[in-house]
């Protein structure tokens, strides 16, 4: 069957994100909730599973192989191990079901499923319902995503002559010639792309300034266009002999390059949306935006191409105008030939309305000598044909959305030292981020709604003889076992501790335990050698956080919500005196 998901389509799909951020009624179900999230502060390595395994158990520090693979084992956890060194290459895998052997325990178990990951190369994400566990568990806090900090973004082509010496032309019939044959489609020069949206057809200029290319000099000389005029930098504003700008549109001094504005960003928008590798449309409702909206004239034809060489038999050195003929009215096409009765230059006279076609016809009766369309020529013969470019549904400018393609988003959160009174530590790194939509609050089945959530459950620690280390397992004797966990943060002012727990480290005899309020048996830090107890008589709130016996629950309830978007990173290091600005770009 042939088909195609449309261009469209991702349009509105990345323009219904964006909706769903403001829409609807604050606090009730019909408005949706998206929160940024950072995790992971523990380190990458390769994941192994493994199952069968012999009384002896694997040691730190040992190579373990089986099957022309091989890796040094970082960390032994339940069921797992974390190595580093994979060889013989590091896209070496090992066989599921291969039994491995330790070089120095001796112990032997069968390999499951294997993971490679370093910290300069995240393991890639894996969309399934384990994965999304594994966010939860390791998740240290999210921020509320709102309007405010989204906007639909598009890719940036910067006025560069060297960079970008060519842009395509706005054309609504560019397509790709299919790979099997049986059709050639029109191709633009520029993006490798074989339709509009993958072309290079707009531009951001030095003074922030966004152009769509209505014209690119293309002709039956040029069929893919001219490179740009140096002193061609389209703007609002153009220099004495630069070229002029009138009615929203530059026209470079040599003629080839037409220009429509489409938007100016503003100062926040720069600061806040504009990237390496990204512009972004102007909001809704922004003052240079909607000058431009409503300029736009549905159907109207603002450009007329010559499609063949040497088009001739018109009447000689005249100048010369023709109606389009479709199913608008008033566009007007302008004329001039040579000595030799061919086409010299082209253009429209008059722009018309509400054209969906048209076409111009070259006849004695057609043709006409005056503006006023009374006055045919004298008898002649045409060999040629001119072509008319249709605008956009809307006219140019109506929408800055649907005209540029913008298929993305890109989310803009800052985050602030220790944001949300401490929901983002500062003393120690993330390596993984994302957006969750719709989580609840713990212990609930109630939409989060606070602009912060912290992610981490918390200790009131009681007389620590050190400092914990981030990233360092802690215990403590429970009811039925040892309690184990890894350290996020630990605030020694206050005595707070932050940690994760997750049944692939910290279970005891197959079962994650939990730390109780218990003063007598310490909580102590594997690395560190620190020890203290919980503050029983913690049942207040400190630093934002509601104790119960010195004990606190995440703000966020594990596994709700849905994770729409997870990217693994390497680490990003967080201080005290730092501020970070990430931004995220979802493609639809």
């Amino acid at each position: 069957m042939a088909a195609i998901i449309s261009e469209k389509f991702r349009i509105f799909n990345a323009k219904q994100f964006l909706e769903s951020l403001s829409e609807g009624t604050a606090g009730t179900a019909d408005r949706t909730r998206m929160y940024f999230f950072v995790g992971r502060s523990t380190k990458w390595d390769a994941h192994l599973d493994i199952f069968n395994q012999s009384a002896t158990a694997f040691s730190v520090g040992e190579t373990v192989s089986g099957g022309g693979w091989s890796g040094v084992v970082s960390e032994v956890q339940a069921n797992s191990l974390l190595l580093t060194t994979i060889l013989p290459t590091a896209t070496t895998t090992p066989a599921f079901g291969t039994t491995i052997t330790g070089g120095t325990s001796g112990a032997t178990a069968a390999s499951g499923a294997y993971r490679y990951a370093t910290e300069e190369v995240p393991p890639t994400p894996i969309d399934n319902q384990a994965e999304k566990q594994d966010v939860y568990e390791e998740l240290i806090a999210a921020k509320r995503i709102t309007d405010t900090f989204a906007r639909l973004v598009v890719p940036r082509y910067n006025w560069n002559t060297t960079i970008n010496p060519k842009f395509d032309m706005y054309r609504p019939n560019y397509s790709a010639t299919p790979a099997g044959g049986g059709a050639i489609g029109i191709q633009p020069a520029t993006g490798g792309s074989s339709s509009l949206p993958g072309s290079k057809f707009y531009v951001m200029n030095s003074n922030y300034q966004v152009f769509k290319c209505l014209y690119n000099g293309q002709s039956s000389a040029n069929p893919t266009g001219v490179n740009v005029a140096a002193n061609g930098e389209p703007t609002s504003s153009p220099s004495a002999g630069a070229g002029t700008f009138a009615g929203g549109i530059y026209t470079e001094s040599t003629g080839n390059y037409i220009w429509k504005h489409m938007y100016t960003l503003t100062t926040g928008d720069v600061l806040s949306f504009l990237s390496t590798d990204f512009i972004p449309i102007a909001a809704v409702g922004e003052a240079s935006r909607v000058s431009v909206e409503g300029a736009a004239v549905d159907g109207a034809i603002h450009i007329a191409l010559d499609n063949n060489v040497g088009t001739s038999g018109l009447p000689a050195s005249a100048t010369l105008y023709t109606p389009v003929k479709g199913d608008g009215n008033g566009a007007v096409v302008k004329i001039e030939t040579t000595a030799g009765g061919a086409v010299s230059t082209i253009g429209m006279e008059s722009v018309g309305s509400g054209y969906t076609y048209g076409n111009v016809i070259l006849s004695t009766s057609t043709v006409f000598t005056d503006t006023g369309l009374t006055t045919n020529p004298a008898a002649f013969t045409a060999v040629g044909g001119i072509e008319v470019v249709i605008s956009p549904e809307g006219g140019h400018g109506s929408s800055a959305e649907a005209e540029l393609f913008a298929k993305r988003v890109m989310t803009n959160v800052r985050l602030t030292y220790a944001e949300g009174s401490g929901d983002f530590p500062v003393d120690n790194d993330f390596r993984r981020i994302g957006i969750i939509q719709d989580p609840y609050d713990f212990g609930t089945t109630n939409f989060a709604t606070n602009s912060t959530l912290r992610g981490t459950s918390v200790l009131k620690i009681n007389g620590a003889t050190a400092d914990y280390a981030a990233d360092e397992t802690i215990t403590q004797t429970v009811t039925g076992g040892t309690a184990k966990a890894t350290v996020v943060s630990w605030d020694s002012t206050n005595g707070i501790l932050k940690y994760f727990q997750s049944p692939t480290t910290h279970t005891d005899a197959g079962t994650v335990l939990a730390f109780a309020s218990d003063a007598a048996n310490a909580v102590v830090g594997g690395t560190s050698t620190a020890s203290g107890t919980v503050d029983t008589a913690q049942d207040t709130v400190l630093s934002d956080i509601g104790f119960t016996g010195g004990l606190a629950s995440p703000e966020i309830a594990a596994n709700s919500g849905d994770i729409v978007y997870i990217e693994n990173r390497r680490q990003i290091t967080r201080a005290p005196d730092q501020i970070e600005d990430i931004k995220l770009v979802i493609e639809f």
